[in-house]
């Protein structure tokens, strides 16, 4: 069994070392690499700097073993590539020389960025939540213009559902408070679902924060990493951008909404959406850091994951959520 195809097995990277990347990648793109792997930071993917005989610096990506099917990161280079289609300031997924922007080795996907420099994006003026609003209005009118069928929905019932039974079916939640975590996350499903009704989904980011816009020095603001994106309502590519909960930082919001409805109209009846997308977002981080406790790094870096203790503090944190909500309803 070589390295690859044990690392698709047991869903971790620990086997995954350089050499086997390097050979990887210069096989897909049919060139031959120097002998550079700098490691970038990446919490459930494996990503690397690279560099090719010429002197190209690339970054490539390896997608976390058993997370995403082949049809679902098709679904994100698409979005991606329509978007730079309409020049959106993305990084697009480079074209390999088998005609596909995604390749697989063993049963791992991975596939291959130009590299490009950028200084994280600090909202601190009217004119920047204005540009950031404008940039998504612009995203998501290419992405209401597709379809997504593989890629997760973020509706209560389907994708949220999910991850409950994944955390309480996968014995990640200690015998001691399965009940009470069924307990609130019942509350909240039970609470939030009919407010999804009749709300329009589309392709979006799914988790734009400001570490996932960056700014280029002449070119402005770019989005980049997604990796996470949903199928959902608009709102969720805006509220994770706020400092605080959305009653605290009206203002911010208003101009973001402000240049958001300069490309697209908004739905307002949707900003009650927030507080409930935090709480679905609480239990989409646990079952998203559940899938990753077979690997090296996360256990050292959360040693305490999945604990008796960890489980009383996440349900003080979901029934803290659920009265938010209760009150803002």
């Amino acid at each position: 069994m070589n390295a690859i195809t044990q690392a698709r097995e047991t869903g971790d990277f620990e086997h995954l070392v350089p050499e086997v990347m390097l050979s990887a990648v210069e096989q897909a793109m049919g060139t031959r690499l120097t002998g550079m792997a700098t490691p970038l930071p990446s919490y459930i993917n494996r990503v690397y700097e690279v560099e090719t005989m010429d002197g190209v610096k690339l970054i490539a990506k390896f997608y976390r073993p058993n997370r995403w099917s082949r049809e679902t990161l098709q679904e994100e280079h698409d979005f991606v590539n329509d978007c730079a289609a309409d020049e959106i300031p993305v990084i697009a997924p480079i074209k390999l020389p088998s005609g596909s922007t995604l390749h697989e080795s063993d049963g791992t996907f991975f596939t291959i960025f130009p590299k490009r420099f950028g200084r994280r994006m600090e909202l601190n003026t009217d004119a920047d939540w204005k540009r950031i609003g404008a940039l998504l209005g612009r995203v998501h009118i290419v992405g209401s213009r597709k379809k997504a069928v593989a890629r997760t929905d973020i509706h209560p019932d389907k994708s949220t559902a999910s991850h409950i039974r994944h955390l309480i079916d996968k014995g990640f939640v200690t015998p001691r408070y399965q009940k009470e975590f069924m307990d609130v996350a019942s509350s909240i499903l039970e609470l939030v679902t009919p407010l999804f009704t009749d709300i329009e989904f589309i392709r979006i980011h799914g988790d734009c924060h400001c570490g996932n816009l960056l700014n280029r020095p002449g070119e402005g603001t770019m989005i980049i990493d997604f990796d996470d994106m949903m199928v959902g309502p608009p709102i969720q590519d805006m509220w994770l951008l706020l400092p605080d909960r959305a009653d605290k930082c009206r203002h911010e919001l208003d101009q973001l909404l402000t240049g958001y409805e300069q490309f697209r109209e908004f739905e307002s009846h949707t900003l009650r959406l927030i507080e409930p997308l935090r709480a679905m977002r609480i239990i989409y981080f646990l079952a998203w850091c559940s899938r990753q406790t077979n690997d090296f790094k996360f256990r050292s870096l959360y040693p305490e994951w999945g604990s008796d203790a960890f489980w009383q503090r996440e349900i003080k944190d979901l029934n803290q959520q659920l009265l938010v909500i209760t009150e803002h309803l």
